[in-house]
């Protein structure tokens, strides 16, 4: 890991690259679905993040999940989740810090057998979290190759869906980027299963919905036949909770009802055909029970 310490990192979107990447900008940041930072291209490196206090905090985000972040926020301020199962953990995106004391934490809970990539904005220092948890394999869908910057220990994986341990398999939802990946984890932490979405499906303020972005900074919608696909792609697939980016931002129950719903309420808004979509099943009313998903209480 010493030698990682001073390769850069992206201040905007958290990135790191190899010692020669051209600085005056990066690569990640100059494509319509991020931004170069008003006041110009700025990198930093583990090492003055380290000096600069910041440092990664492992808690749990539910019972069974626990989850990464880095404290304060640093970059796009994701936290990465540690998805347990048989054949050890997968390590879902990546936080740009990478520490000792959470190196520690995660060794604690088992280590990490794979690490896994929904898109290019959390690559983050995912070869320098590789190397410090024994040169584990880093899966990235080969159609988002072009934005790789670093390859040690990747594997470009092809189609539509892969399964890296047993339990936990990576869906190419092809939201947001070309190779944007969920990973389904067939039990989830209370045995109904979950989506680790990063912000393929991205979970809003209201928690009852997701959201589907080609860029959120520049604020461009994604076309509805790549959401068509990624809900048809999924629907399959049995999951109660769903996880994005961000700490707190999680779907406890019934989130691949709120996906579906989400989908339809996208393609009404945009007046896109609603019969390229899974049909919604017929509403059911419940004595002394609410409508929509229960959300996990905000911190």
């Amino acid at each position: 890991m010493d030698s990682d310490l001073d390769h850069p990192v992206c201040v905007t979107c958290g990135v790191q690259y190899g010692p020669d990447v051209d600085r005056s900008v990066c690569p990640i940041c100059a494509d319509d679905r991020e931004h170069v930072g008003w006041d110009g291209q700025r990198w930093t490196s583990l090492r003055d993040l380290a000096t600069d206090g910041y440092r990664n905090e492992v808690r749990e985000e539910v019972p069974g999940l626990t989850g990464i972040g880095t404290t304060p926020d640093f970059g796009i301020a994701q936290r990465a989740l540690l998805v347990p199962g048989e054949g050890g953990n997968v390590l879902w995106d990546c936080t740009p810090l990478v520490d000792d004391d959470a190196l520690a934490g995660v060794r604690r809970l088992g280590g990490v057998a794979a690490i896994a990539l929904s898109h290019p904005h959390y690559y983050s220092s995912m070869v320098t979290w590789s190397r410090a948890l024994g040169d584990v394999p880093i899966y990235v869908h080969a159609r988002d190759e072009q934005w790789v910057p670093r390859r040690d220990n990747v594997v470009f994986w092809e189609g539509e869906a892969r399964e890296i341990l047993p339990g936990r398999t990576l869906l190419n939802a092809g939201v947001h980027f070309a190779g944007g990946t969920v990973l389904h984890w067939d039990t989830g932490p209370d045995g109904r299963g979950a989506l680790c979405a990063g912000d393929i499906f991205n979970v809003v303020p209201d928690r009852r919905w997701v959201g589907f972005m080609y860029s959120y900074p520049n604020l461009i919608p994604e076309r509805p036949a790549r959401i068509s696909r990624a809900v048809h792609l999924t629907e399959p697939y049995r999951y109660s909770s769903l996880y994005s980016a961000w700490w707190d931002h999680v779907i406890t129950d019934d989130a691949q009802g709120a996906v579906l719903r989400s989908a339809h309420r996208y393609f009404d808004q945009v007046d896109a055909p609603a019969a390229d979509l899974p049909a919604l099943p017929r509403p059911t009313a419940v004595p002394g029970r609410a409508e929509g998903p229960r959300n996990a209480g905000m911190r």
